[in-house]
């Protein structure tokens, strides 16, 4: 099947590809008419037979009005070309991304996927008018004076020759810009998306120069390739300007052997008109555009690995999570997040994860879900670390539901079986209920209503994500506040649904009463932490007696209250 669909894709492209060139025939008729037409006028003029003159003019408007009917239909069929190959790259970054976990797969995605498709549709016009208007021109020179196309052609075909010589040094330069564009995007991404720990583990010099360090590297990439703007230059003076000082230069001579005025100025409307603008614009097009185009469709085939790839891991051995020294910091000159934390969460277990405020517990989350590497010691999941299992059988391993829920625009049902596709109504009822998210069900009109994200408050994201999840057959469950914006009754119903659900409960506490639920609690207390039950923590460790202290559940009902409020939508 999969063959199938490749031979017509590409039957589709030679089809549309011959009917471009096709319909770029009735272009080449006024690109090598209008020299023509303007040397016949003007003698005609000269020579006092005016209407003889305002026919050939009307000639070539007639000739231009066909030429746009042609340059109509190629716009039409250039879409049939552009739009499958973008559809292509989007499936082969989307794939390459889902088996590698590929962070700066997003900056291919959203930005070099679209260059490429962008530029491609670009380079197909420049070329296509480019040889319409040299084959125009050529035609029309010989037609009207071989001896004319003599002193025009040569000069040209020299100039855009040398500017392909300069492409070679260019290629380099762009590659360079445009890993440098990937290396930014990289080192910010991970940087904003640390901000907390950044802050509180006072990183910030570090952050700082490890931004500072591409931004100085892609500004110089971008000035060492600005550099070839000016070689690019020389080129279109050898081939666009030397062509007409050298016809009027030997404009006197030509005279001479019986070449007219008329004819005279038909060339150098051909050089003006004609062939200066194509070359700029094809040298333009293939020295920037063409460039980024090649060395960027080259980074994201790169990216993409065979299916068959081999991972070093294909099972995982239960879902025991064991933290064996594992250490992580956002950089080497860096204070750590985590430092040589010991842990073992049995399968089965409910575990609580508490702390102050940008300690590090979507750190440690991160790690748990092999999202992130750690700096040192290892992090098992089933006796092996998460980064060396496939995508698809990590999956079924563990959940993370983060604060901010993933929710997209779509039937309501997708949404909540996603996870797992097969799901009975009897399951998805099940879920809901069990989260507490029924009523919202009622609410947007049942699990075929359609989702608009943008229409929903975050506790209702939460509790669509929270379902979700609880259908998933993922065994680890990772909530990382995923009930911030639920009130406290509603968390409550959530995190025992999960502790009944079976498997593994890991909660990053957003109350300090998820801590009382659990069966354990680690408290996150600047790289180091404490681990026990509520009993034990409470003699053992101040700053859970702090927490625990500052804890008011009437006060924080109300405040919770009043959030809820606030970022209700209007019904």
């Amino acid at each position: 099947m999969r063959r199938e669909l490749r031979y017509g894709a590409a039957a589709l492209r030679n089809r549309s590809t011959l009917k471009l060139a096709a319909w770029s025939i009735p272009d080449i008729l006024p690109t090598a008419i209008y020299g023509v037409a303007v040397a016949h006028a003007t003698d005609n003029f000269l020579d006092g037979r005016a209407w003889q003159g305002i026919a050939w003019l009307g000639g070539l408007v007639a000739t231009a009005c066909l030429g746009a009917a042609g340059s109509h239909q190629v716009y039409g069929r250039l879409g049939n070309l552009v739009e499958p190959l973008r559809d292509d790259l989007v499936r082969r970054v989307v794939s390459g991304a889902l088996r590698t976990g590929d962070e700066a797969a997003v900056a291919r995605l959203n930005r070099q996927v679209e260059i490429v498709r962008d530029t491609f549709a670009g380079l197909v016009l420049v070329i296509r008018n480019f040889a319409v208007t040299l084959l125009g021109v050529l035609v029309g020179l010989l037609s009207l004076a071989p001896l004319v196309a003599a002193f025009v052609v040569p000069p040209f075909l020299i100039g855009f020759l040398l500017s392909l010589g300069v492409l070679g040094m260019a290629a380099d330069r762009v590659r360079a810009s445009l890993q440098a564009d990937e290396e930014l995007a990289t080192a910010a991404g991970m940087t904003f998306s640390g901000v907390r720990d950044i802050t509180a583990t006072g990183a910030e010099d570090f952050a700082e120069k490890l931004v500072g360090k591409p931004i100085e590297a892609q500004a110089a990439a971008e000035r060492s390739l600005a550099k070839v703007a000016a070689l690019r230059t020389l080129c279109f003076a050898v081939g666009g300007w030397a062509p007409l000082l050298i016809l009027l230069g030997a404009g006197p001579w030509l005279v001479g052997r019986g070449i007219s005025t008329g004819t005279l100025l038909g060339g150098l409307t051909y050089v003006l008109v004609g062939l200066q603008p194509a070359l700029s614009t094809v040298m333009g097009a293939l020295g920037e555009s063409g460039l980024r185009y090649v060395i960027t469709l080259g980074r994201i085939l790169d990216s993409a690995p065979p299916a068959a790839t081999p991972r070093p891991v294909d099972e995982v051995n239960g879902y025991q999570l064991r933290l064996r020294g594992l250490t992580f910091a956002y950089g080497p000159a860096a204070d750590p997040v985590l430092e040589d934390l010991e842990l073992t969460v049995s399968e089965g277990e409910h575990l609580t994860v508490v702390g102050p405020s940008g300690i590090g517990k979507s750190t440690l989350a991160g790690l748990v879900c092999g999202m992130l590497a750690p700096t040192s010691g290892l992090v098992l999941l089933g006796g092996v670390p998460p980064s060396e299992v496939p995508v698809e059988r990590l999956a079924e391993s563990r959940v993370l539901i983060p604060q901010e829920a993933y929710v997209f625009s779509g039937p309501l049902m997708e949404n909540l079986t996603y996870l797992l596709p097969d799901a009975t109504i009897a399951e998805v009822l099940q879920a809901v209920d069990a989260v507490g998210a029924s009523r919202l069900v009622e609410r947007l009109g049942g699990f075929g209503a359609r989702v608009r994200p943008s229409e929903l408050s975050p506790g209702e994201r939460q509790l669509i994500a929270l379902a979700r999840a609880y259908l998933s057959p993922a065994p680890l469950v990772v909530l990382d506040e995923a009930t911030c914006f639920l009130d406290p009754e509603s968390e409550r119903r959530a995190e025992e649904a999960f502790a009944q659900r079976g498997g593994t409960l890991i909660v990053i506490a957003h109350r300090i009463s998820s801590a009382l639920r659990a069966r354990r609690i680690l408290v996150l207390d600047g790289n180091k932490a404490a681990i026990g039950t509520h009993q034990t923590l409470l003699r053992s460790s101040p700053l859970y007696r702090e927490l625990l202290g500052h804890w008011q559940p009437q006060l924080e009902q109300n405040r919770d209250q009043l959030q809820r409020d606030q970022i209700q939508p209007a019904s």
